[in-house]
């Protein structure tokens, strides 16, 4: 596999050497230089594939030789422990429920892929890989839990104080061993730009291996294109178009569905659908990106006003605002929105959204609304509800009991490290923790 950044076509990667580097020297994105097409033999078989095939298959494609076939297997089949199921709301909507994994978010899935395949590369008797880590919420308890005790890997989590939920945030401090988490004093936009520096700061590579579990890493993302397929595979016998609404804040999980589209997804149309931290809405509408502080809000994990991935989804389309609208559609609620459809949801389908659904939801039915469309709607469900537990018991009156795997981090206590948001204080703290 080769790839390329996005800010020079010529600085060109393989596979392993953009896993590590996370970044390109550049500061760039890498991007796949080819995106293959899989083949019509695949597409009828898709109804009959299980999943961990699906994704092998697709995997192969993207990967190529750089893993053998038995070993990229044994990835796969390590990853793809849980199921992404399309629940039916009714018959033009059904949610894609993401959250069955370990960490109950969507980010599972990548972490999952990248723990394994770091872990495959990653050569015994050197230093310590360090994995640094921006999260707004989800990204770092997927991989907290991908990447708990994997051998010589050490994983440095950076979140916004007071920005995460409860249980979020005991999901990122609880495990310790090759866990660190550090609380900064800032947004998730302050913590991404710490990991941003540090990658580009020689100096510090000299001294560190880093890499990055970000979305900004591709091998990240390239995993979740995974599920566009197997959730296409569940309703393509409803014999109607079929429309992504993708709850978005760094906009990796749309980015990999646009992939996937370029695979040869059949997927008619995507929306972006965000609180009001509406960056990439506001561009599809008027064609100007300008990023702006981010907000918080209920849905605190698309809290993101600067969303690294729209550099590769420009790289998609060209560079062309007239070609991306046309795949593509924005829409941005508040919280009184969201609040109200969890609501509706709840009282018509008995089926509890957690914030950050509930928006692919109103993106969806808003969409249905103004197009008059007759497609199959699939929202992203993309965590679980109760990692918002006490927001959504107050919002929906209701009791929302934990799973087991949360109910066993509640008792744990919390280790994190206080920072300011500067990166002369994060580089030593690297220093002299990660020698």
């Amino acid at each position: 596999m080769e790839l390329y950044s996005t800010n020079n076509p010529h600085l060109r990667a393989t596979f392993r050497e953009a896993l590590f580097q996370g970044l390109p020297p550049d500061n760039g994105l890498y991007m796949p230089a080819q995106i293959p097409r899989m083949p019509e033999k695949f597409l009828k078989q898709l109804p009959e594939l299980p999943f961990d095939e699906i994704a092998y298959a697709i995997a192969l494609a993207l990967i190529g030789d750089e893993i053998a076939p038995d070993a990229l297997k044994e990835i796969i089949q390590q990853t793809i422990t849980f199921p992404a199921p399309v629940v039916l709301l009714d018959n033009t909507t059904g949610v894609l429920e993401l959250f069955h994994g370990p960490s109950l978010a969507f980010k599972d899935f990548g972490a999952r892929f990248m723990a394994q395949v770091m872990a495959h590369f990653n050569p015994e008797g050197e230093r310590d890989l360090v994995i640094l880590v921006a999260t707004s919420g989800d990204t770092g308890g997927a991989v907290a839990a991908g990447f708990y005790q994997t051998p010589g890997i050490r994983v440095v989590i950076l979140y916004p104080s007071g920005k995460v939920s409860p249980l979020q945030e005991k999901q990122l401090t609880a495990l310790g061993k090759n866990i660190a988490a550090i609380e900064v004093d800032g947004t998730f936009d302050d913590c991404q730009a710490l990991v941003k520096r540090a990658f580009l700061d020689e100096m510090l590579r000299e001294k560190l291996r880093l890499s990055s579990a970000n979305s900004i890493n591709i091998a990240r993302l390239l995993p979740q294109i995974f599920y566009y397929w197997e959730a296409y595979k569940q309703v393509q016998h409803f014999k109607r178009p079929v429309i992504f609404s993708v709850p978005s804040g760094n906009f990796g999980n749309l980015t990999a569905g646009l992939i996937a589209q370029q695979m040869g997804l059949p997927a008619y149309h995507f929306i972006a659908a965000t609180n009001i931290n509406d960056t990439v809405p506001a561009y599809l509408a008027q064609g100007r990106f300008e990023p702006k502080p981010s907000v918080r809000t209920l849905s605190n994990a698309m809290d993101v006003g600067n969303p690294s991935n729209f550099a590769r989804m420009l790289h998609l389309y060209g560079s062309t605002w007239n070609i991306m609208r046309t795949h593509v559609s924005g829409f941005a609620f508040d919280d009184a929105q969201t609040r109200a459809a969890m609501r509706k949801v709840y009282a018509a389908h008995q089926y509890v959204l957690d914030p950050h659904t509930a928006i692919g939801y109103l993106a969806w039915k808003t969409y249905q609304e103004q197009s008059n469309s007759e497609a199959f709607g699939i929202v992203l469900g993309t965590a679980h509800p109760a990692k918002f537990q006490e927001d959504v018991s107050e919002i929906l009156q209701t009791e929302i009991p934990l799973p087991p795997a949360l109910t066993q981090l509640m008792d744990k206590p919390k280790r994190a490290i206080f920072m300011p948001a500067h990166y002369e204080s994060f580089r030593e703290w690297l220093l002299s923790a990660c020698p």
